[in-house]
């Protein structure tokens, strides 16, 4: 276990206060791990370099055998006590949690940028989403019930009643990623807790600190330590963690070969699994051409192009083609790519250097194989230039797989059902957009496009935090709102009542 450990009794009131402090120096910030109702920052320390600034900025105890160990040992017990919980109390907790996100919004953006090269904006606008959730998973709490169940309709349930519950699952993991570290974590610890589980959450290593914020703003609203814990480290923690006979219920958002790992090291566990996807954005002949680039560019580029639903492939109808590769590039161009504590910055870095020269390659490579690279292709460290390929080979990597990052490809397309083939062609389907007037080709779309969702006269990347949210083939399965994560986070219990009946015996 680690040297130094600081009870959560002694800095519960500070921590979120001391990180937000640390975030406004020069120096690391220090995120802790909280395991057993214990803060403890000490141990073997893991370093995250900011991608933009390029130098240390927050530092993580990485969890070990022992850590992981202890985690387990108190997991069930803890859960016993969550359980206990009314639904009232732990809604009024994470309705004190959204009014603390929204104060402590500019500190959390700051983390945000420091730590992932964020913009100012993007961070704000996603702990904007924090709030939005933890309100909507109090909601949800106050609507936990059950049903009284019809048996005396059939001759051998006469006599009997029959109610249901949805008991919480027990123990819940929440494991994050770290293109939005703060509002996955509110969906999935937040929702756990309305749902009364007890929750291990394994941080991002990119996101060390943003995640402990997180956390604490929960424990500094009221959420009783037994409701959490938090390790931080490498895959391994979170496979030992996956494995572990105490989970009920895992939650991972994340790559698709490492979702494939979760589930095999998950065994017989309840899943959810949001694992990417390479999102189309189809601009039909009668759109808006000029909204329609606009809204693409703002999309397709926001966090740098890191997020599962954002704009990678945009078909347009041919007859609007050109002018719409002419709008986009325009719209693209304006852009202010540079320092993400800036506020007048639209594009910061990327997650790391790897990332941005992702973007390189792969443009390179949709050049040689015929397209034009319009914009970018090129990067300053972890920072790419928004790039644009134009007319990529559908075999291109650009195409098929997913990019994660500042890059758009726009291909013609002639006719609905032809482009619906192109965009099925994807292993992924999370979310598609769809511009156009014609109710035809919205039902059309919706029914056809192998998706979870579609956003019409919108782009792909667009989400309501309380509308349900997943994919289909390699994007995963589950959804993610609240709602109904709080379905998956809970179990229906039966009780049936021989010889009393609601309705009579006979």
């Amino acid at each position: 276990m680690m040297a130094l450990m600081v009870r959560l009794v002694d800095l519960e009131e500070r921590m979120l206060e001391a990180l937000l402090a640390a975030a406004a120096g020069d120096e690391p910030v220090q995120a802790a791990a909280l395991v057993a109702g214990r803060w403890e920052p000490a141990g073997p320390q893991s370093e995250r370099v900011g991608p933009y600034v390029r130098r240390p900025v927050s530092r993580a105890p990485a969890a070990g055998p022992d850590d992981v160990e202890a985690v387990r040992r108190h997991a069930r017990p803890f859960a016993r006590t969550v359980a206990r919980m009314a639904p009232a109390s732990r809604a009024g907790i994470l309705e004190n949690a959204s009014r603390a996100a929204a104060e402590h919004r500019e500190g959390l953006a700051r983390l945000l940028a420091l730590e992932l090269g964020k913009p100012l904006k993007d961070g704000r606008g996603e702990i904007d989403r924090v709030a939005d959730t933890f309100a909507v998973c109090a909601a949800e709490a106050r609507q936990i019930g059950g049903d009284t169940l019809p048996v005396a309709g059939w001759a051998r349930g006469a006599g009997t009643t029959a109610f249901t519950y949805r008991a919480p699952a027990g123990v819940a993991l929440a494991i994050t990623p770290f293109n939005a570290p703060a509002n996955l974590l509110a969906h999935k610890l937040g929702a756990s807790f309305a749902a009364g589980n007890t929750t291990i959450v394994k941080a991002p290593p990119q996101a060390p600190a943003v995640s402990t914020a997180i956390v604490a703003l929960l424990v500094e609203a009221g959420m009783p330590y037994e409701a959490v814990q938090l390790l931080h480290g490498d895959g391994s923690v979170g496979a030992e963690l996956c494995a572990a006979d105490e989970v009920a219920v895992i939650s991972f958002t994340g790559g698709a070969a490492t979702g494939n790992a979760v589930a095999r090291a998950a065994g017989a566990k309840r899943l959810v699994l949001e694992l990417g996807g390479n999102a189309a954005t189809i601009v039909c002949e009668d759109a808006d051409i000029a909204e329609a680039a606009r809204v693409c560019a703002r999309t397709g580029y926001s966090n740098s192009g890191q997020s599962c639903i954002s704009v990678q492939r945009v078909y347009v109808q041919r007859s609007r083609y050109e002018e719409f590769l002419e709008a986009f590039t325009g719209q693209v161009a304006k852009l202010t790519v540079g320092d993400p504590l800036d506020p007048g910055t639209d594009v910061g870095s990327m997650v790391d250097e790897d990332a941005a020269e992702r973007v390189v390659r792969w443009s390179a490579e949709a050049a040689e194989a015929g397209a034009r690279v319009l914009l970018g292709g090129e990067r300053d460290g972890a920072t790419a230039m928004p790039t644009i390929v134009a007319g990529p080979p559908p075999t291109c990597s650009v195409v098929r797989d997913e990019v994660f990052g500042a890059l758009v490809a726009v291909l013609p397309f002639d006719d609905l059902d032809q482009v619906i083939e192109e965009c099925n062609g994807s292993r992924y389907g999370l979310q598609a957009g769809l511009f156009t007037r014609d109710m035809d080709r919205i039902i059309t779309a919706w029914r056809d496009l192998e998706v979870g969702g579609l956003v019409v006269n919108g782009s792909s990347n667009f989400r309501l935090d309380h509308v349900p949210f997943g994919g289909v083939k390699d994007s995963g399965f589950g959804r993610e709102s609240p709602r109904c994560m709080i379905d998956d986070y809970t179990v229906v219990k039966t009780m049936m009542l021989r010889g009393t009946s609601l309705w009579g015996a006979a």
